[in-house]
């Protein structure tokens, strides 16, 4: 079956239903696993907040779930940016599924510059599936079109993200940034990963910084 996918183009900004020849909601391992040192040392499962000092525009006001870091790098995606709205049944639709009895909309987020025709459900985790991956205190992801047909049937968790794309840092690339104050971390909070004022996370996320005296 060839799959579907949603891409983000460049010209119209938007969302939009593309054809593609895999299946949609491809992830790469993302297993973390380590000693209590190594947790201490790396942030997967918090929060990532670009600062005001953000060079970077396709980052700027960004907040981001960091869903595995180590020393091989980091991957991450964005929360805080919902590009459009669409209906369970045109996204299962598209996946090559029988939407017609889906009710409900869904937001599609904008995730990452890496990979916008992948797809990621960021939610929490008292549902999960065998290739779910839980992250931390929650927090799952999950990499399959069988999570987004719970969703449409209300039989899925009770928080989620449908994301497009990722953002990556190579070994020891995202540490440089945090020292040259493009980013800080704060703990990962449900209430403003899933929360509904996309607009106020950035805000919110800022207020959260502990400045060191």
């Amino acid at each position: 079956m060839s799959g579907v996918t949603l891409a983000l183009t460049s010209k119209q900004n938007k969302f939009v239903l593309r054809k593609a020849a895999r299946v949609l909601l491809i992830v790469a391992s993302i297993t973390y696993a380590g000693t209590a040192m190594a947790a201490e040392r790396f942030l997967a499962g918090q929060l990532l907040v670009a600062t005001g000092e953000m060079k970077d525009p396709r980052f700027a006001e960004s907040i981001i779930y960091l869903v595995k870091h180590s020393d091989e790098g980091a991957f991450g995606l964005i929360i805080n940016k919902p590009v459009t709205k669409v209906s369970f049944g045109e996204v299962l639709q598209a996946f090559g599924v029988d939407g017609k009895s889906a009710k409900g909309d869904i937001f599609v987020h904008y995730g990452g510059p890496v990979s916008r025709d992948q797809g990621f459900v960021l939610h929490s985790d008292e549902i999960i599936l065998d290739t779910s991956t839980k992250v931390k205190d929650g927090i799952a992801v999950t990499a399959d079109v069988k999570i987004v047909q719970m969703l449409a049937s209300g039989t899925g968790p009770r928080q989620a993200l449908l994301v497009m794309g990722y953002s990556g840092w190579g070994p020891g690339q995202l540490e440089m940034e945090i020292k040259a104050n493009s980013w800080f971390t704060i703990g990962a909070d449900k209430s403003l990963i899933f929360g509904k004022e996309a607009d106020k996370k950035w805000r919110r996320a800022m207020d959260k910084r502990q400045i060191p005296l």
